[in-house]
């Protein structure tokens, strides 16, 4: 689900680097004010507030400010990323992580994608990168995420990048000004370690990124 607007107290960035890893496709780096375009018409979307937590509906110029505000001041708890066609360097979507509202002092995994690029892929590379990114420089020992029950799409990309599922909650949407059902996931750093040692399963359940070292 989308990670969350809300400020948070100034704290260190996860590394020097500040970005995450390059994937097969994509390039993971900071929003910049020449995508608020690109992000203002793939965000204005409701199949996409729809399936995220606090993404606004109708999704305004504002709300494509505040993602690149937060994108280029990345901290150790919370950071968003652009993700962007790395042989074009188009904007396509974002990732992250923030922290959890309902378990104090853990991070959680956030993305979404505009619907032109959805069944490609690319939110699963995303997500990778985003979750190495978290574990090799930003200390966290466990990040958690969540979908809706009603996208089985996204419970794949979860499943995926390694996230083992924990049981099913209410989640908030403001988009539908209401309460609905989710999936909630979580990933240990220790699992994490044994997935990058045992590498990809054949059966194309498990891909483990080949970007972490």
């Amino acid at each position: 689900m989308v990670i969350e607007y809300e400020e948070i107290p100034e704290e260190s960035s996860c590394s020097a680097d500040g970005l995450p890893q390059d994937t097969a496709r994509l390039r993971l780096d900071a929003a910049r004010k020449d995508d608020l375009a690109d992000i203002l018409y793939l965000a204005n979307n409701r199949k996409i507030a729809e399936a995220l937590s606090n993404m606004p509906h109708p999704f305004l110029l504002e709300d494509a400010k505040a993602i690149v505000k937060r994108s280029q001041n990345p901290m150790a708890h919370q950071s968003v990323f652009a993700a962007r066609m790395k042989n074009t360097g188009r904007f396509i979507g974002a990732v992250g992580f923030a922290p959890s509202i309902d378990e104090p002092g853990m991070v959680q995994l956030g993305y979404w994608l505009g619907e032109p690029f959805w069944g490609q892929g690319y939110a699963t590379e995303a997500a990778q990168s985003a979750v190495d990114f978290a574990f090799m420089h930003c200390e966290h020992e466990e990040i958690l995420a969540t979908c809706r029950l009603t996208n089985p799409a996204s419970k794949r990309v979860l499943e995926k990048t390694g996230f083992q599922q924990i049981g099913q909650a209410l989640g908030h949407s403001s988009a539908l000004k209401s309460h609905v059902a989710v999936e909630r996931f979580i990933l240990k750093k220790s699992t994490w370690k044994a997935l990058r040692r045992w590498g990809a399963r054949d059966d194309g359940k498990l891909v483990i990124s080949q970007y972490a070292s």
